[in-house]
């Protein structure tokens, strides 16, 4: 297993297999490298180089007391992007690796990023602002708090087996091993680091980030994504983006890597490619 050590002792776990023109992949909340399993076979036989780790507090990287906020999760990736001495690198965010990507790329990219994708990600902010009042209110968040703090175990099985994939929706083809894997990932991980990413991923403001970012972005998300609804995130990114271009999925849900991998990972070969 493959771990590097950040400057404050923690020990940040990763996967890095084949070579080629390294795409590195965030992760969503609470869950790790393993979400990314279909694109990461997908583009290792494209000839890609793929990467991807668990943030801090997740999956298989220490479960730190400290540290469990944006500005900590990107100088995580800036190390990790030091010691493989990545140049050219894709990255590619998932919801709350969304916000990691843009945060990343905004303050430590120049130099060493190609391009970025967003996929249902969290940017510029979920929680409803002054700024952005079409957010979720923060009675949402304090839900998930309060399930998480009740029963973290039950929490981890309802989220995925209702919205997360929309396989609470008519019709839906429900897939018991994706439910599965979800609650696996997410019980690997720490309670109170999963606790406290809850306020990282609701109430950091990633506008001046985005702003900032000057290389192409592709902005990818479901128009069901009962998630992280649309209208607040992927539309107003895209428009704050210098070089930003917005790919809408009608009917797709909020994890559509692992739903509809037959759709999104040659969009984003196209996008890489391109």
């Amino acid at each position: 297993m493959s771990y590097i050590t950040t400057k404050d002792g923690t020990q940040i776990y990763y996967k890095d297999w084949g070579t080629g023109q390294p795409i590195v992949f965030h992760h969503g909340w609470p869950l790790s490298a393993d979400d990314w399993d279909a694109q990461m076979l997908f583009f290792l036989s494209h000839g890609y180089r793929v990467i991807a780790h668990d943030r801090r507090g997740h999956g298989r990287s220490t479960q730190t007391s400290d540290g469990n906020e944006m500005d900590t999760y990107a100088a995580d990736v800036a190390a990790l992007a030091q010691h493989l001495d990545l140049k050219n690198a894709v990255h590619i965010g998932h919801s709350t690796g969304g916000g990691e990507v843009a945060r990343y790329v905004a303050k430590y990219g120049k130099g060493r990023v190609a391009k970025a994708v967003l996929i249902g990600a969290v940017p510029p902010i979920m929680l409803k602002t002054a700024a952005y009042p079409g957010g979720l209110p923060m009675e949402v968040f304090d839900g998930f708090r309060q399930a998480l703090a009740a029963n973290r175990a039950q929490f981890f099985l309802d989220v995925p087996s209702g919205p997360f994939y929309g396989f609470n929706r008519p019709g839906a083809k429900v897939s018991e091993g994706s439910i599965r894997n979800w609650w696996r990932q997410g019980m690997m991980g720490g309670a109170k680091n999963h606790y406290e990413c809850i306020k990282a991923f609701s109430e950091t403001d990633f506008t001046e980030d985005l702003k900032a970012i000057d290389v192409p972005v592709l902005v990818m998300h479901g128009e069901d994504d009962q998630i992280v609804p649309i209208e607040n995130s992927a539309k107003l990114s895209v428009k704050l983006l210098k070089h930003g271009t917005l790919k809408t999925y009608p009917g797709f849900p909020h994890g559509m890597c692992t739903t509809h991998p037959e759709v999104i990972n040659p969009d984003l070969l196209a996008f890489i490619k391109a």
